[in-house]
């Protein structure tokens, strides 16, 4: 049985191997105009399906509460747009599952706020139409993706694609890097305030 719990944390260190070949760059850039959003007044928009919902709500909440317990400091400004199951539910009855995160988008976000969109595959329908309506409003769009990217690559400003077709290795790369991406803005946040 141990098998298991070894083969998951193997390939788990393998994941991370390879992203850390990729190298860093798009991440502190997604990291310095996210910021720079931030203390121009502007706000993180978050969104993802399932796990990645999860994990958008995670870091939505390290930026509203706070990462570190060493850093005690005003809340910054994030949303994560799968929080409110009323709005979800009856954009999905009304309309369609496919709007839930475009039509937040379209009455949330204005130009100078940030999106950062997590999909593993890449090509949820609900998260392309999400960034082209954070486009189309001139806000910066970013993005977690996995696989090679999908659909979604190609409707932001920075992505990191995690080198894998597994997806809990995925979501894992993702909430790492995300906490990394969150502690930056933190700091910066907290160095300009």
């Amino acid at each position: 049985m141990k098998e298991y719990f070894l083969n998951a944390l193997n390939r788990s260190i393998q994941t991370k191997k390879n992203c850390i070949k990729i190298g860093f760059d798009n991440l502190s850039n997604m990291g310095e105009e996210i910021s720079r959003s931030i203390l121009d007044g502007g706000k993180l928009l978050l969104c993802g399906n399932g796990g990645s919902a999860a994990d958008a709500q995670h870091l939505a909440a390290e930026l509203l509460v706070r990462l570190r317990s060493s850093h005690n400091r005003p809340p910054i400004a994030a949303i994560a747009l799968a929080m409110d199951t009323s709005t979800i539910t009856a954009c999905g009855n009304d309309y369609s599952f496919n709007e839930i995160f475009e039509r937040n988008v379209i009455a949330l976000g204005k130009e100078n706020d940030c999106l950062l969109a997590i999909s593993t595959s890449g090509n949820s329908e609900n998260i392309v139409l999400a960034m082209k309506a954070a486009k189309r409003r001139g806000m910066k769009v970013f993005a977690f993706l996995g696989k090679d990217g999908g659909k979604c690559k190609n409707f932001c400003d920075e992505a990191f694609i995690v080198p894998s077709d597994n997806t809990a290795s995925i979501q894992e790369v993702h909430m790492t890097i995300g906490h990394a991406l969150m502690e930056l803005i933190e700091d910066r946040v907290i160095e300009n305030s």
